[in-house]
């Protein structure tokens, strides 16, 4: 392997994604078994939720550094949520594209770590709501430094449903899989196929703004990644020219974009392993964020 408010009154280190997935399993599923009549009517109406949230790259969009360096902690604490309350993976990625999404609607101020955790707690409830069959109290979602009254967590919730036009039914690459799985496989695919593209996407979830990047060309991208990591240009273009024959909405440009990308952040994993193993035991650690000097967390003064 080559190596993203309304006023609101606030009450009151870093791991890569390795064991993000518990025990879940993912088994191959036939697409036939998904109740669609074909894969042009499964595939279509996929495409058309994409579309019709917007995912596009939007270069006048970028997140500040301290947006970045929080958006990584919520991250980790809503897949160490996700494992404690049983949650399946599609709903922690949820959570992370909802966060994303909000975020690149409104803004919030420089500093105000306590409105990011607010809205991550939001982010998870909604997401469990969608997608869980047991949705957990307010309560139980944990968090380290701060304790949010329901109906501030609620208040939170209304705002995210009303800042994305309540549309939460929203696409992901996990959506795509069996159809990417099913077509690029050239005989029928190892039952663990699903499984091996959960790591390529777990690390864009981490390190690139979701809004970024359509799920479609994701959810491609890991199915190529599981497959083969010593792919050129031409040999995607190869794989992808009878899906791209039949669907305009497929360029190998992108896809080969995407993969060079996830090959990209391999081998940054692989280079931060070496310097944790390679670092002495009395090496200092990185300091966490602490929220004590937040003098405004309690203000109740309007966010951006």
């Amino acid at each position: 392997m080559d190596d993203s408010m309304s006023t609101l009154l606030c009450q009151e280190n870093v791991t890569f994604l390795e064991g993000a997935f518990g025990d879940e399993e993912y088994p191959f599923i036939p697409l036939h078994e998904y109740g669609v009549f074909s894969e042009d009517e499964y595939i279509a109406i996929l495409i058309e939720r994409e579309i019709s949230f917007g995912f596009k790259k939007d270069e006048s969009y970028v997140l500040e550094n301290w947006i970045k360096c929080a958006r990584a902690d919520v991250i980790n604490w809503i897949l160490k949520t996700r494992a404690t309350l049983g949650f399946h993976f599609q709903t922690a990625y949820l959570s992370v594209t909802y966060f994303d999404r909000f975020l690149s609607k409104r803004s919030i101020d420089n500093g105000k770590y306590w409105s990011i955790w607010l809205l991550s707690v939001a982010c998870i409830s909604l997401a469990a709501k969608m997608e869980e069959y047991h949705v957990p109290l307010l309560s139980e979602f944990q968090l380290e430094n701060h304790c949010f009254e329901n109906k501030v967590i609620q208040r939170m919730e209304l705002l995210v449903l009303s800042t994305l036009e309540w549309n939460m039914n929203i696409v992901t690459p996990l959506d795509f899989l069996p159809y990417f799985t099913t077509k690029l496989c050239n005989k029928p695919p190892p039952s663990n196929i699903l499984s091996k593209t959960m790591e390529p996407i777990s690390i864009l979830m981490k390190e690139v703004n979701l809004m970024d990047h359509r799920p479609s060309v994701m959810a491609a991208t890991a199915t190529l990644v599981a497959l083969d990591q010593q792919l050129t240009m031409e040999a995607i273009g190869l794989k992808m020219s009878s899906i791209i024959h039949q669907y305009t909405f497929l360029d190998h440009k992108d896809i080969f974009a995407c993969y060079n990308l996830i090959k990209g952040l391999y081998k940054e994993k692989t280079r931060r392993n070496k310097l944790v193993h390679s670092s002495s035991p009395s090496s200092p650690k990185r300091r966490r964020f602490t929220f004590n000097d937040d003098k405004e967390s309690c203000d109740g003064k309007k966010l951006p």
